[in-house]
Formats: C-alpha cells, structure tokens, sequence
C-alpha cells in the first residue's frame, strides 16, 4: 500500500509538479474553510460511497456542491447509495475518515472502486487534494492530476453533479 511519502516520490518521478501545503488536521469541508489557510486551487469534497452489491464510488466535486445521492444513484442506474463504512475506506484506498482524497485510488490494486470526477474541473486551473493525509494539501494542475491517475491505470469518469450525467 502506498503512503503519503511513496505518493510524494510517485508525483515527483512523473515530473509533475505541485505544491504541498501543510495545516492541521482537517476534517470536514467546515475545517477546512476555517484552518486550512490560503491555498489557491479550486477545494475538494470527496465521498466515498457504495450500494447494496458491494460496488465502490469515489466522487470527487467542488467543496461546496450540494450532492443529492438519489439523483446520482438513478443517473447511473447504481442502485441505493450509503456512505462506505471505514473498514472499507481503509480496505480499499487505505486511508481513514477525513483523509478521503483520489490519490486512496493507488492503492486500490484491484480497481474495485469507481471514480467520478466534477466536470466543471475541467475549465479549472488548479486543484487540491490530501495527499493521503488530512495534515497536507497538495495543489496540483487538473490536466496533470487526471494524467496522473491514467498513468497508474485508474479510470477517471467525468460526471456533471448539476445535470446528474456523464460527460465522459
């Protein structure tokens, strides 16, 4: 399984570059907005979901997107979606509550989680994510950020939370 420090050393032999910023532990997007200080970039909510066949999700949207589970749920016909219980959390992305962030897809060897990334992303420059902790931020370019994923084979759906569609 990966760590924050592994991840690090994985942007960096990419050549991508970004930024790391550090704060104090963040939990919630309320924590965020409160401590996390100025850090450019467009900020994340990221949900790690599920439904009753055992199927993951990872959603990542603009921190304060309102997100209506029934209406993502019937857009992808995934059936009932819940919030993933920890165990799972750390099972699957090998990260915990509050440290929810796409780079946990590294670590999903299996590609047994699912993710669906904001299209409105896509006219952003930058965005930020925990670096598998929730005491660091990393600011990354999107364009970089979504290569990244493809280079180490993770799928990265593009999903618009306002229409509830698939773009890609």
């Amino acid at each position: 399984m990966i760590t924050k420090n592994q991840l690090i050393k994985k942007l960096n032999d990419s050549q991508i570059s970004f930024q790391l910023h550090k704060h104090e532990a963040l939990y919630t997007v309320k924590d965020s907005e409160k401590k996390r200080g100025i850090i450019g970039g467009i900020h994340t909510k990221n949900l790690f979901l599920k439904n009753k066949k055992k199927e993951y999700f990872l959603f990542s949207c603009e921190e304060n997107q309102f997100i209506d589970l029934k209406k993502i749920s019937k857009s992808l016909v995934l059936g009932n979606l819940s919030f993933a219980k920890e165990a799972d959390l750390k099972k699957y992305l090998n990260i915990t509550p509050g440290s929810v962030t796409p780079f946990g897809l590294l670590n999903d060897l299996e590609n047994k989680v699912s993710f669906f990334l904001d299209n409105r992303f896509a006219q952003i420059d930058q965005i930020n994510f925990h670096p598998l902790e929730n005491t660091e931020t990393i600011t990354i370019q999107v364009k970089d950020f979504i290569n990244f994923l493809l280079e180490n084979k993770k799928k990265v759906n593009i999903y618009d939370f306002e229409s509830y569609t698939l773009v890609k």
